[in-house]
């Protein structure tokens, strides 16, 4: 195992940015960036032993600065959509930034923790990154501390853990906002990746892309992927809630949720035979499958654009600070913020 560095170009305010680079003994290499502690690339062998790199993203930091997509980016303190981009606590209620029409999304466009430079530390095999986030920052409460940590395995894993403390009650639900595309970052639709969610309900949402609070069984629905089937099989049904996210853009309550690490999903590219199955120990699961991607280009002149990958999004049900059938998210001095997401790949 082995961790180098270099130059990633400069943060908006001159400060020098660092690109970390994790190599295992198989290829398998993450690099990864203080800036928006973001996922730049992933090379990951194919059943030939040749490898690509999985993960969209740009090739220097100037390209991060504005990532409409949040391509690999850490989302914090709060991630996904909160309706109305407020929430109350103990009777106060704290306003949020409107840019998703009446919600808030992933917290801040500008001031989110994908925006931020972060501290980082290397050790034998990861990088950790922390941040202090002041009370008040973005309309959340409390004085937070923040670490995300990346580390790579002998097995090909990418692993990411978060811990985050308060001195006051705040809502935190962070995750990772990578789009993945097995065959390559520069290899177009993914809608022939094949696709298996341990789940048997689903988030149904409004028009707005909020949750209505129901838990709706995916049986005889596009949303069934209980056993694998290709993304674009059903993307394309004549379905209200499809048509809502332009495709698949949905929180899935997944299932056997106990608060440890298990399997939850697993997608499989078949040109390449490129595998890779997700560990949480979260309750749930957004798939996004990248509809909204905006036409642009990315690391090496790729383009990218609609469908160019896809998400899968470890967290707490989007918008559960204001439903009370859903996750408590509310941490503070008693109860801090844990969680660990591992990306497995083979073939």
């Amino acid at each position: 195992m082995a961790i180098t560095t270099k130059n990633f170009g400069k943060a908006p305010d001159g400060t020098e940015v660092t690109l970390y680079t994790i190599k295992n003994d198989n290829g398998f290499t993450a690099e990864v960036t203080n800036f928006g502690a973001i996922l730049v690339s992933l090379l990951v062998p194919d059943k030939a032993g040749q490898t690509a790199d999985v993960v969209l993203g740009f090739d220097s930091v100037e390209g991060y600065f504005k990532n409409g997509s949040f391509f690999g980016s850490t989302i914090g303190p709060s991630a996904n959509r909160i309706d109305n981009a407020s929430f109350t606590i103990d009777g106060t209620t704290y306003q949020l930034a409107v840019n998703d029409g009446t919600n808030n999304l992933h917290s801040d466009d500008d001031k989110g923790y994908h925006k931020r430079v972060w501290n980082a530390e290397t050790k034998d095999n990861s990088v950790v990154f922390t941040i202090d986030d002041a009370d008040g920052s973005m309309g959340f409460p409390g004085n937070k501390k923040v670490q995300v940590a990346y580390s790579v395995t002998d097995d090909n894993e990418l692993k990411i853990e978060y811990y985050v403390t308060s001195d006051r009650k705040t809502l935190i639900n962070m995750t990772n906002h990578t789009y993945f595309n097995l065959a390559g970052h520069n290899s177009g639709n993914i809608e022939a990746h094949k696709l298996c969610i341990h789940a048997s309900h689903y988030t149904p949402i409004y028009e707005r892309l909020i949750p209505t609070g129901e838990l709706v069984d995916v049986t005889g629905t596009p949303f069934d992927f209980r056993t694998m089937k290709a993304v674009g099989d059903d993307i394309s049904a004549d379905d209200v809630q499809l048509g809502y996210g332009q495709g698949y853009d949905h929180n899935y309550a997944l299932d056997d949720f106990d608060g440890t690490v298990k399997k939850v999903a697993s997608l499989e590219e078949p040109t390449t035979g490129r595998k890779m199955d997700v560990y949480t120990d979260q309750p749930g699961l957004q798939f996004y499958a990248g509809n909204c991607i905006k036409p642009e280009t990315g690391k090496g002149g790729a383009s990218y654009g609609a469908r160019s990958g896809l998400c899968l999004e470890t967290q707490c049900f989007p918008n559960a600070i204001n439903q009370p059938g859903f996750q408590d998210v509310v941490y503070g001095p008693d109860r801090p913020y844990k969680t660990t997401t591992i990306y497995r790949f083979y073939n």
